[in-house]
């Protein structure tokens, strides 16, 4: 219990401690951050945050140059780590930024390579026809770098607004208590989780690797933000679920993934590859959270003390545009030619080969447990996200059953494990999790969340 004299003893530390300056440093900054990547706003139909709106503005004016900008961004990345890797100029070699960027191992070198001649050959129609097709490398070089390009644009650069003033620290201290015993992570990871919900699942595996990587995280615990809390936008359901034609069904379909995700998130974390994961920070730096709260300071007190601290090591602007500069840079670098990559190459195997349709064969037995109609042309469907998000309604928006169509988008949303987006995120970044990893979390957050989609949407359509 938190008494008269000791409220007023904490009050006389702080107001020694903290200038009003260091109340200024924390409030303003934060607020414009959580109004920018927390806040919903109904904006052209959907529902989305302050950094989307910027970014699809910029997106509209400059969409039909953006896949030509980001082509030579592609090929500056590759032609940039093959001088670095021949040449090891000191420039490059004596900057600690620079020196990440470019000089890097020759099985990233090849896919960065690899992802500016897909970008070259989609642009010029060369090569076979499988490789720059609308759904293939058309598809990423197209529609998914535009999107990715102006989202990380503006994501990286007022990121620091949320992490670097405060605003973890004091989210942290008041939603420990709901998130630790739940799902046994910090509280400052809701700020992950909601940042995804309102806005883009991509924006909060950035913020969770960056918390990762500056001590906030342990490995056990970014590994868990990062695959079971990287939510499909609301806006991203809207879509889905218009695609596949249902949605007039849009509440209960929401409803039915939050459900289902809930689940997932709750029984992921407690089994292996996630269980096994050490409680670890990352190396070279150390843990640097603090969240448990003194029993004389009660939770708003102890995260406002914390977010102050936090506000106080900032010390100027000119370190928090850097921060933000670099972040976007590191992206567009180091990132999207992996995105261009990969998610060619997944689509590729998804459309142009019977790899998906073999491997969900097992799928079907399953669907015809859940008495889920047309179990033979929905099964495919409940795989092939593992390459993109979008290709599952794509798969189904021909099946007659609406049933099955609502089965089909609800699993689609609460599988969250896509390679062309997510997980070359997650492979790139430092955070303990490879290849083997996500495939596993992919099907059992598949194998958790379909029966319970499948049970609902029975009721939905009795």
């Amino acid at each position: 219990m938190h008494t008269p004299e000791k409220v007023e003893q904490w009050e006389e530390k702080r107001a020694s401690t903290f200038t009003n300056n260091d109340y200024m440093k924390f409030i303003i900054p934060s607020v414009f951050g959580a109004l920018l990547f927390l806040v919903p706003i109904y904006y052209n139909g959907k529902v989305t945050i302050g950094v989307g709106i910027m970014a699809e503005a910029l997106q509209s004016i400059f969409e039909p140059y953006l896949y030509i900008f980001m082509t030579v961004i592609l090929a500056l990345s590759a032609l940039g780590a093959a001088y670095t890797k021949a040449a090891k100029p000191r420039w490059i070699m004596q900057s600690n930024f620079l020196q990440s960027l470019f000089y890097i191992h020759p099985f990233w070198l090849t896919i960065r390579t690899m992802g500016a001649l897909f970008a070259i050959c989609t642009i010029f129609k060369w090569g076979p026809s499988w490789l720059y097709a609308d759904i293939t490398g058309g598809t990423v070089l197209y529609s998914l770098i535009p999107v990715l390009t102006t989202w990380f644009l503006f994501a990286g650069l007022l990121m620091p607004l949320m992490l670097e003033f405060g605003l973890m620290e004091f989210v942290g201290s008041i939603f420990r208590k709901i998130m630790y015993p739940l799902f046994k992570l910090p509280g400052r990871s809701s700020i992950d989780a909601f940042a995804s919900w309102m806005g883009s699942g991509t924006v909060g595996v950035l913020i969770t690797t960056r918390q990762y990587e500056e001590g906030f995280y342990t490995k056990r615990e970014a590994a868990v933000i990062s695959t079971t809390f990287s939510v499909a936008s609301i806006a991203f359901s809207l879509v889905v679920i218009t695609f596949i034609g249902l949605e007039h069904m849009f509440v209960q379909f929401y409803l039915t993934t939050v459900v289902a995700g809930l689940a997932a998130a709750v029984i992921c974390p407690r089994i292996p590859p996630l269980s096994r994961k050490k409680d670890e920070y990352y190396e070279p730096v150390g843990k640097q959270i603090s969240e448990a709260v003194p029993e004389d300071t009660s939770n708003f007190q102890w995260g406002l003390q914390k977010a102050l601290e936090k506000a106080q090591k900032v010390t100027g602007f000119k370190q928090v545009a850097r921060q933000g500069v670099q972040n976007v840079i590191d992206i567009w670098f180091g990132l999207l030619p992996l995105v261009m990559a990969l998610g060619t190459l997944a689509l590729i195997l998804a459309e142009f080969t019977p790899v998906f349709t073999y491997l969900s064969y097992p799928f079907v037995g399953l669907l015809n447990l859940l008495q889920i109609p047309s179990a033979v042309e929905t099964a495919p469907a409940m795989l092939v996200g593992f390459a993109d998000m979008f290709l599952p309604a794509v798969v189904g928006s021909g099946i007659e059953s609406e049933l099955s169509r609502f089965v089909i988008a609800a699993v689609s949303l609460t599988q969250l494990i896509y390679m062309s987006e997510v997980g070359i995120l997650l492979i790139k970044s430092k955070i303990p999790v490879g290849i083997v990893d996500l495939l596993v979390i992919f099907l059992q957050r598949t194998l958790i969340t379909l029966p319970i989609i499948a049970v609902m949407a029975h009721v939905f359509f009795f």
